[in-house]
């Protein structure tokens, strides 16, 4: 088929971008899929680098939701990729029409979520504190028996000094962790100098049953402390968002526009 420049320069575009998209999707589902069917030789090979950090991960609940979150993404990745890398290669009307309307329907979703949480902004906030209070209240369980909410947690609080939601009072809802002899767990607590945050040893021993505002942070909530850092990084989330809704509106341009002459070769 013989193209305009700027039809075959679409064409490559896309197919460039797509087929990197497409290995890295390829990549997160061939992991995630992995994990899912075969967590023993995971935690095997990550027992050869000794590291307190990575062995964290290797717990059977963390691997097993792990798996889920990157066949989810990887399988995205991967569909959407697939029609715009082979729409374009093979000319394709058909897929990459569908690419189109995909990239289309995510950048509206993307735009009425953001349009939506700036108008509505006071019940955002409060439907955000609340879905994660209810992480903490359903899933957490504390280090001893972690899973990818209570990982999280832990990672997030260790490195924001922050605790709980709003404060430990979050964690007194969580039935299972009421039954044990903490108030808040090491990640609230002040810890030791000098190691890696998500190691969790509190500085002072008691800090866990006796938490006050010098061995911990159980009163600063990381609700507030997650807003600051991301006012504090707004330009940085500007450009990033920005840039990603471009590329999102380039994808679009030319997947309509080398469909377009496409159809018109066709006629």
């Amino acid at each position: 088929m013989t193209y305009d420049c700027g039809s075959c320069f679409a064409k490559y575009i896309l197919c460039c971008f797509n087929f990197v998209i497409f290995l890295a999707g390829s990549l997160v589902l061939g992991i995630g899929t992995w994990l899912a069917v075969d967590k023993n030789s995971f935690i095997g090979l990550s027992k050869v680098v000794p590291n307190e950090n990575i062995q964290q991960f290797t717990q059977t609940g963390v691997i097993e939701q792990m798996s889920y979150v990157l066949i989810a993404i990887g399988a995205f990745m991967f569909i959407v990729s697939f029609l715009g890398y082979c729409g374009a290669l093979r000319e394709s009307q058909c897929m990459l029409s569908t690419y189109g309307i995909l990239l289309l329907i995510i950048l509206i979703l993307e735009i009425t979520a953001g349009g939506l949480a700036i108008i509505y902004k006071t019940k955002a906030e409060e439907e955000t504190r609340n879905l994660l209070k209810t992480t903490i209240t359903k899933y957490y369980s504390g280090a001893e028996n972690g899973n990818a909410v209570t990982l999280s947690w832990d990672h997030l609080q260790a490195n924001l000094q922050c605790c709980g939601v709003d404060g430990y009072t979050d964690y007194q809802a969580n039935s299972a962790w009421a039954r044990q002899s903490k108030v808040v767990p090491e990640s609230c607590c002040v810890l030791e100098p000098g190691r890696d945050p998500l190691v969790l040893k509190p500085l002072a021993s008691t800090c866990t049953s006796s938490p006050n505002d010098v061995n911990s942070y159980y009163k600063k909530g990381c609700y507030t402390a997650l807003v600051n850092m991301i006012m504090t990084h707004l330009n940085t989330v500007i450009y990033v968002c920005i840039g990603l809704g471009l590329v999102e509106v380039l994808g679009i341009f030319f997947a309509f526009c080398l469909s377009k002459s496409i159809n018109g070769y066709v006629k």
